[in-house]
């Protein structure tokens, strides 16, 4: 009976994590069906309008503005990159250095991944207001919200899977969503990106990181990735 119910807790989390990158996938392939036909211009319209003023200036004036800003780098290269470099090293420092390089992998791959979707659809930004921040290449998805979620949910359940009480657990993973929620908002009202380019960044990353996610639980039960001190489940 024991063995029985471990088993069952093995593998309800990977069924679970299975219809999420189902869903996620089936998600992301209905944006991007609607988007190629021309059929979210007038909801794309309606929600970066809402945002801004008739004059087209963003809501809230210029310190919501230099909020947005601030909180857009989140989802930036450079930060990703360092907040992705400094857990590499404390994981490799931890003597958890197989780990240390698949989250480097996971991360690399992801932006890899975000780059050819967006060589794939080559989608323009916004031209109906302004752009109140630098922005380079295509459109769809977004690099940014796509590149928030891989990377805070990858770091998010690693920090998840360190501690053996649930609500820290919930802690880290809520956390992790909404940096990614609120980097992807800020995209939007800075008119960098239409809204169904964040839901596509959002949706590709978090199937993305939940592939990852279920490849480590593989690769552990192999005993190639080291299994954390604390949970092993």
């Amino acid at each position: 009976m024991k063995l029985h119910v471990v088993k069952r807790g093995f593998e309800l989390p990977i069924l679970l994590a299975l219809l999420g990158i189902a869903a996620g996938g089936w998600t992301f392939a209905a944006i991007a069906t609607e988007v190629r036909n021309g059929d979210t211009r007038g909801f794309d319209r309606d929600v970066l309008l809402a945002m801004r003023t008739p004059e087209l200036a963003p809501r809230g004036g210029p310190i919501v503005e230099e909020i947005a800003r601030d909180i857009t780098s989140l989802g930036s290269t450079t930060i990703l990159g360092l907040i992705t470099a400094f857990a590499v090293i404390f994981l490799a420092l931890d003597s958890r250095k197989h780990m240390a390089y698949f989250t480097l992998a996971s991360v690399l791959g992801g932006m890899l991944a975000s780059d050819l979707l967006k060589d794939m659809f080559q989608r323009p930004r916004p031209d109906i207001v302004p752009h109140l921040a630098y922005a380079t290449n295509t459109s769809f998805p977004s690099g940014h919200s796509m590149m928030s979620a891989v990377t805070y949910l990858t770091l998010g359940a690693l920090l998840a899977r360190s501690h053996e009480r649930r609500a820290l657990k919930v802690f880290f993973l809520l956390a992790a969503a909404f940096l990614g929620l609120i980097v992807g908002v800020s995209r939007v009202y800075l008119g960098v990106h239409w809204p169904t380019d964040v839901l596509a960044g959002w949706t590709a990353g978090a199937v993305w990181a939940l592939l990852c996610w279920l490849i480590a639980r593989w690769l552990q039960a192999r005993g190639t990735l080291e299994f954390d001190a604390k949970n092993s489940t």
